[in-house]
């Protein structure tokens, strides 16, 4: 339970102190290059990859069943509602949590094994500025890029199997692809992203700098700051798609 308050509290700190306007000017650089590219083209294939079976698999269910409701034209709508709100979104943090926040946090738990965030002190320099708001930054300005490739990706995944197995134009999915709340979506849709990718960057982090008890500690601060953030991405996601999507108004009369 301590531990609990302390990592919180650790948190909010970090957090509330994103907020100083002169953050840029102090973070090192190398070190936010670096996450940057962890964070974007080291997991960039496993993204679309991903995307791309899912929607077919999604499609593949959902297709058949508009057909036999003779609502062909409503198909690429309620798929584009289904990605741009949560699947992508859900789909893609969960990728980088895997893959990223892993390894912001076995990083600073070894570091801090290792006593280099010691070191760090003993040097005058501030870790958190020079450790964990690089990876922090780099994380926040990642995701909503990779959302916006795991889209496109699902988009044009949904209109093959479409075309391949129900005989669906590519240019018919397209035309009825945009809904009239499209663009409002979208931009929620990329809120979401930064909040999750603020949310993971904080867990992976905290989780690292608070790592004890050696290599073992490491493994055991590493998958709790998987299990923590996915669980957490669930329940954010749970209340962002109610303050953000539910009004009360069915996606039935925006298409």
């Amino acid at each position: 339970m301590i531990n609990f308050l302390y990592k919180t509290k650790l948190s909010l700190v970090i957090l509330v102190s994103l907020f100083n306007p002169m953050l840029l000017l102090t973070i090192d650089y190398r070190t936010f290059l670096k996450y940057i590219k962890y964070s974007s083209i080291d997991v960039l294939f496993i993204v679309l990859v991903s995307s791309f079976f899912i929607s077919l698999v999604l499609s593949l269910q959902i297709v058949k069943e508009f057909l036999y409701l003779n609502a062909v034209n409503l198909v690429s709508s309620i798929l584009a509602i289904s990605f741009i709100r949560e699947l992508s979104p859900v789909l893609t943090s969960l990728i980088v949590i895997g893959k990223v926040g892993s390894l912001v946090t076995s990083e600073i738990g070894t570091m801090v094994v290792n006593e280099q965030i010691d070191a760090l002190f003993i040097l005058g320099i501030d870790p958190i500025r020079y450790v964990i708001y690089p990876r922090i930054i780099s994380l926040v300005l990642t995701l909503p890029c990779l959302n916006l490739f795991a889209l496109i990706t699902s988009f044009i995944s949904c209109s093959f199997i479409c075309f391949y197995l129900y005989d669906m134009s590519p240019s018919f999915f397209f035309i009825n692809l945009f809904y009239k709340q499209i663009l409002f979506d979208f931009i929620k849709s990329m809120f979401k992203m930064l909040s999750f990718g603020l949310l993971i960057s904080i867990v992976s982090c905290v989780s690292g700098i608070t790592t004890v008890g050696g290599s073992r500690g490491v493994g055991l601060s590493t998958t709790s700051s998987v299990v923590t953030s996915m669980i957490l991405v669930f329940i954010f996601n749970f209340i962002l798609s109610y303050l953000l999507f539910d009004n009360g108004i069915s996606s039935f009369s925006f298409l």
